[in-house]
């Protein structure tokens, strides 16, 4: 059975920021082959939301306030250890109904990996920058509105 949690950084515990911490670097760091400053001053300043299950955090992603990373309200860190099933899909969509329901986003803008782009079309957001290279992937900028 999977549970979603929300919380800001200061009501996570010392297990769940070790365990979010641990899973983003699995992926974003090792799995990606991708040397770079993960851990950020953002999180501070960020929502957190994850579904977890008896194994632990199987997807999660951070909310950041407009102003942070971009004028507009953002979606960051996306990930899913269940992949294939939907998964990533569910966490997205309530990252962005808190997003608006919390931070009142009329526009959420996201910087996407360029071969994620065909996954986030799928829930509305639409490319509006050229591609360009962060921590050496190619990225876009993607925006709902």
């Amino acid at each position: 059975m999977m549970s979603l949690v929300i919380k800001k950084f200061e009501e996570l515990t010392l297990e769940e920021l070790y365990e979010i911490l641990k899973v983003r670097v699995e992926v974003f760091v090792v799995e990606q082959k991708c040397a770079y400053q993960e851990i950020d001053a953002k999180d501070k300043q960020s929502l957190h939301l994850y579904f977890r299950d008896s194994r632990g955090i199987q997807a999660y992603l951070r909310i950041l306030p407009a102003g942070l990373s971009y004028k507009e309200v953002s979606i960051g860190r996306v990930i899913t250890l269940k992949r294939g099933c939907g998964l990533g899909g569910e966490i997205l969509k309530e990252g962005i109904k808190v997003a608006q329901e919390r931070f009142q986003a009329d526009a959420i803008r996201i910087g996407a990996q360029v071969y994620a782009k065909g996954f986030y079309e799928k829930f509305g957001f639409k490319q509006v920058s050229k591609e360009y290279i962060e921590d050496g992937i190619a990225h876009i900028q993607m925006l709902l509105q």
